[in-house]
């Protein structure tokens, strides 16, 4: 199936909350800001103790609905297999993250040591499944 237009919806509406599988089958909730790096993937900064990443340590899957600003409007769900990278081997791509959701960091020393001071990893999930594919 083609994910091209639920990608290109995160890519402009970046807001979103990720769904994990906690141990005993639950879901966890999380709200994140989330982007699309070169590959296609969807991207998401977090630490590496937050609920989320141990989660998906354990289950590397997940789903990110996505919405606008006006949150009663459109939205896009996407869903995949996900892999945490960690420090350093993190470092640079969470650099590319920043630039895609924030753009020019005014200071780029300050960012990596702030990103080794929060444990800071990168979520980044293969999409396998998008949608709605219809509204209703």
């Amino acid at each position: 199936m083609d994910h091209q237009a639920a990608l290109e919806f995160v890519r402009s509406n970046g807001r979103g909350v990720l769904a994990t599988r906690r141990r005993d089958g639950g879901v966890q909730m999380s709200p994140v800001v989330a982007a699309v790096d070169a590959q296609n993937r969807v991207v998401i900064s977090t630490r590496e103790g937050a609920m989320k990443t141990l989660n998906l340590r354990r289950d590397p899957h997940a789903t990110l609905c996505s919405f606008t600003d006006r949150f009663f409007g459109p939205w896009r769900s996407v869903e995949g297999t996900v892999e945490i990278l960690s420090l350093p081997e993190a470092l640079e791509p969470l650099v590319d993250y920043y630039r895609l959701t924030s753009g020019e960091h005014p200071d780029w020393e300050d960012y990596r040591l702030a990103m080794h001071r929060e444990h800071r990893v990168l979520v980044r999930m293969t999409v396998e499944r998008s949608g709605p594919t219809r509204t209703g």
